[in-house]
């Protein structure tokens, strides 16, 4: 799996020109999903992102969680994230899970971090042409993979 994850002072993700997810204070997690991932980077992955120390304390350190601060997310999914770019200027998706796949633990995924906020959180439309429109906070993005874990 791999995660793009952004603080943000607000987000929202829209299908059709409808709002269907919306949060002020909190994280968009842009989740790509690949054959190899299995219950084990569902839950390395959420536990790590939902215990991320990226939101200022008092003293303006980034020393706080979205636990911490009380903030809720919304978490995208986006099979681009396993593009290869290596040979030509056409990006291939062929590491990228197909639907069968990718659905059940991209649904796995989002309950799990909902457990783990302990409130539902926001999601796209799986497959569905989304707007993502955001309010990048710092900026502060972080990308994270289950096979590097660095």
């Amino acid at each position: 799996m791999r995660a793009v994850i952004q603080r943000v002072s607000r987000a929202s993700v829209a299908v059709d020109n409808k709002i269907i997810s919306e949060i002020g204070n909190g994280l968009l997690v842009l989740l790509g999903i690949e054959d190899a991932d299995n219950e084990e980077d569902i839950e390395w992955l959420s536990n790590k992102i939902t215990n991320l120390r990226i939101f200022n304390d008092v003293e303006g350190i980034m020393n706080r969680s979205v636990l911490d601060v009380g903030g809720d997310i919304i978490v995208v999914s986006q099979f681009t994230l396993h593009a290869l770019t290596k040979k030509g200027n056409r990006p291939s998706y062929i590491k990228a899970s197909k639907p069968e796949v990718a659905i059940p633990l991209y649904e796995s995924f989002v309950h799990n971090m909902q457990q783990n906020l302990g409130k539902k959180i926001g999601t796209g439309v799986f497959g569905a042409d989304m707007k993502v429109d955001l309010l990048n906070d710092g900026p502060v993005t972080i990308v994270i993979d289950t096979k590097r874990r660095e």
